[in-house]
């Protein structure tokens, strides 16, 4: 057995903490190879006479910190009365190991506060960083949720999904805001978090302002955005890509008629509901919800109200079969917002704006990373008639302002 393996057993027999044993070893390997980087310079040990009249020789030494995962070392940098010596065991002017850092930005993605991860450290390595130094080293971080918010995205979005989600955050008090998400999938079928933006309450003019910045950004075309029964939604929509479709939730149409109705009768009714929307053509789909109005308002009046606009209820017959499971509902982006919010759960609420921000870029980013390149279900088969739709579509507002151009 090893010295070293015999000083540790002997250490963990007396009680002793492991990090202060590994610390103290780590300390008397870096300060020994410092010696002996010093010495290969030199190219003589310390006293040989062999270094006398060589021109150069040790000339004291000065002392550094340097913080590591064990706690905080104490080196012994050694000099030559030349000053050419530079030693290369320790990284100049850096009194933080990586890991360290990599521990802080961490923290800071999840949306801990700077004075926070100060005192989390401080617990951790035994070492104080004050909120500014742990701000610093974050930085990183604020550029990333800069960078997200200013990327170029791509011109096509096949889909687009808009939905909300609402987190707590403390202002003056704490409330739930609403953290509005756009989703898009391009033709090929990859998709991404567009944008992310938070206000007090979602509105559909909060999405049309997100929608300008995206345009902003590169986004041209779009065939179909599909979104919740919120009010507004559909006109918003038409106005930023008049050209572009739009469907309503199905699962939010379901729902609404659940709560008119008695629950003895709701999987009645649920169940002749979703014959409706599962027919194989809009024109048969239309004649079934007709039957179905005409067949339940008599009990429950008010189920008519919720299909009196049927501008946005069909809108996904004219897309592939393929996809169709994928765009008669927004399950896709609520599935995940579901995601964030079991995530953010690890903090009851944010302290700040910026705080909830770097938390919803890290995860978003991570989502983004994690589904480039992945072809979303059915949009594989869809993707030549995708561009086909783009084709027949845009092409003649495009011819058009070329000819007002000229």
């Amino acid at each position: 057995m090893s010295n070293l393996n015999t000083e540790l057993m002997n250490a963990l027999l007396k009680g002793d903490s492991v990090d202060e044993f590994f610390l103290q070893h780590l300390e008397t390997a870096i300060n020994d190879l410092l010696q002996a980087e010093l010495s290969s310079f030199l190219g003589y040990q310390k006293y040989d006479p062999s270094g006398w009249g060589s021109g150069n020789s040790r000339n004291g030494s000065y002392e550094r910190t340097f913080e590591t995962k064990y706690g905080e070392l104490h080196v012994v940098v050694p000099r030559d009365r030349n000053g050419d010596f530079h030693q290369q065991t320790l990284p100049d002017y850096k009194h933080r190991s990586n890991d360290l850092e990599t521990t802080i930005i961490q923290l800071y993605r999840k949306g801990i506060t700077t004075r926070e991860i100060s005192d989390l450290i401080e617990k951790m390595y035994g070492h104080h960083y004050t909120p500014a130094t742990v701000s610093n080293i974050a930085k990183a971080v604020e550029d990333q949720v800069k960078v997200f918010h200013s990327r170029t995205v791509s011109a096509r979005y096949a889909v687009v999904y808009c939905d909300a989600t609402y987190l707590s955050l403390r202002r003056d008090c704490v409330a739930k805001e609403a953290l509005h998400v756009i989703l898009g999938i391009t033709p090929d079928g990859s998709k991404e978090i567009l944008e992310y933006a938070l206000y007090p309450s979602e509105s559909a003019a909060n999405y049309e302002e997100m929608l300008t910045g995206l345009k902003q950004r590169g986004l041209k075309e779009v065939l179909l955005f599909i979104s919740d029964g919120l009010t507004g939604m559909a006109d918003a929509v038409k106005r930023q890509f008049p050209k572009a479709d739009h469907q309503s939730c199905w699962v939010h149409l379901c729902r609404s008629v659940a709560r008119l109705v008695r629950e003895k009768d709701r999987k009645e009714i649920l169940g002749a509901l979703k014959i409706v929307y599962t027919q194989d053509d809009a024109a048969s789909a239309e004649k079934e919800l007709d039957a179905f109005i005409e067949k339940y308002e008599k009990k429950y009046s008010k189920i008519r109200g919720i299909f009196s606009n049927r501008a946005s209820l069909f809108s996904f017959y004219k897309y592939p079969k393929s996809i169709r499971q994928s765009i008669y509902t927004s399950n896709l982006i609520e599935n995940n917002n579901k995601g964030l919010k079991h995530k953010s759960k690890v903090k009851e609420q944010f302290p700040n704006e910026s705080s909830l921000e770097r938390f919803v870029c890290c995860y978003y980013s991570e989502y983004n990373r994690k589904h480039s390149g992945r072809v979303h279900k059915g949009f594989g088969q869809a993707e030549s008639e995708l561009l086909e739709m783009f084709s027949q579509r845009y092409s003649v507002v495009e011819e058009a302002a070329s000819q007002d151009a000229a």
